[in-house]
């Protein structure tokens, strides 16, 4: 939807945010009048610090990644010790005083309870060490969706206000980082969802005409039924693979002229295919059956129940920062109406490629990247889309 916020960025940015205002509060307690570049300075180091933490909190809240965390919180903070929770037990006692850690998950209790951040004096710690300076601790809450799922802790000699207002600043940019996680794990999850949704409407009439097609061939000329049974299989190997889910322009479009070689022999002169392809960007990564389902779809409703000779053109174009692909086929075209519902998923089982394909585009990239869809009855219809030729984190699998 034009102007609404991708979610993910949503998030990003407020943990950024988080990130200033804590960079911001540690400057506050320890800036020195007159140089400039020493906040430069100390403004870096925080931020390169929380960059480094941020990567390890992407596998979410576990004991490994809360314990490679944790040595960046700790510098953060500039407490004596810090501990992560979740609701189960502490996952991890970074620094000095980790006798301490048997407490840790009780001193939790009423941070879990109310989600409140809980400064705790001598009163509640107590230490038999006189060497060890741990005397106090603020408990901060990790939240995600209202839900408190763990607790940061820094460890103390002395608490103050400000040592209570970063670590909960520092507890909710975590939070965040924690919500990214999940967010990419549950992106994954419906991605692969949707390939194996893709994967089962492999149409059983496309399978039966290909092996028709090839079989009318064994006979008469014995060398194309072979060549044609390779590329069958070099299609449904590709179509059925258990990699990941992005793949190259290229072999996207390798499999699209298998496709297209296997529907030529069972149309043979009714089906006329042109390619027009820019050869830059043939490397870019795109997802996985992004092209050949809106290929198949074109074949399928505008050209199968076309009279006569049916031309489908595909079309690959340098757009500057982006890729843009066309399927464009002068075939009976479509309802806009009931193009405009299919994406909306309301016609779940009917052109199932172009609404998954559409809904995969937009779960990686965002609404602005969705498939642009131009028909009316007997006009044909083109359909298009556009990738980012390079999008941070997403690569192409091998």
């Amino acid at each position: 939807m034009t102007g609404s916020i991708h979610w993910p960025t949503a998030v990003l940015v407020a943990g950024t945010l988080i990130l200033l205002w804590i960079s911001w509060l540690l400057l506050r307690r320890s800036r020195r009048r007159g140089f400039l570049s020493e906040v430069d300075r100390a403004t870096y180091a925080t931020l390169h610090t929380a960059s480094l933490a941020s990567q390890h909190l992407a596998d979410g809240l576990t004991p490994d990644a809360a314990e490679r965390a944790g040595r960046h919180l700790l510098s953060i903070l500039g407490a004596h010790a810090v501990s992560l929770s979740d609701t189960g037990g502490v996952l991890s006692w970074t620094g000095v005083g980790e006798h301490h850690r048997a407490v840790a998950f009780d001193l939790g209790d009423e941070t879990r309870a109310t989600g409140r951040t809980v400064v705790h004096g001598s009163t509640r710690i107590t230490c038999d060490d006189d060497t060890c300076p741990i005397r106090a601790a603020v408990t901060a809450p990790l939240v995600m969706d209202d839900l408190v799922v763990g607790t940061l802790s820094a460890w103390t000699e002395q608490p103050s206000p400000g040592l209570a207002k970063a670590t909960e600043e520092v507890a909710a940019w975590v939070s965040s980082q924690l919500a990214l996680a999940e967010l990419a794990r549950t992106r994954t999850r419906v991605m692969e969802a949707e390939l194996r949704a893709l994967r089962a409407q492999i149409s059983p009439h496309f399978i039966y005409n290909s092996l028709a097609a090839i079989a009318s061939f064994v006979r008469t000329d014995p060398d194309r039924a072979r060549e044609l049974l390779i590329d069958f299989a070099d299609f449904t190997r590709y179509s059925l693979r258990a990699g990941g889910a992005f793949t190259t322009l290229a072999e996207e479009l390798r499999n699209v002229e298998r496709y297209l070689i296997l529907e030529q022999a069972r149309f043979g002169d009714r089906l006329q295919t042109s390619l027009l392809i820019a050869p830059e960007v043939l490397p870019v990564t795109v997802p996985y059956l992004a092209v050949q389902p809106l290929v198949e779809n074109a074949v399928r409703h505008g050209l199968a129940g076309k009279e006569g000779v049916g031309r489908l053109t595909i079309t690959a174009a340098d757009r500057g920062p982006d890729a843009e692909i066309s399927i464009e086929d002068d075939g009976i075209g479509a309802d806009p109406q009931r193009i405009r519902s299919i994406l909306d998923g309301a016609h779940a089982t009917d052109s199932v490629g172009l609404g998954n394909v559409d809904a995969r585009l937009r779960q990686v990239y965002g609404d602005e990247f969705g498939l642009v869809v131009e028909t009316a009855p007997g006009a044909g219809t083109k359909v298009s889309f556009r990738v980012p030729k390079f999008a941070p984190g997403i690569h192409a699998d091998g």
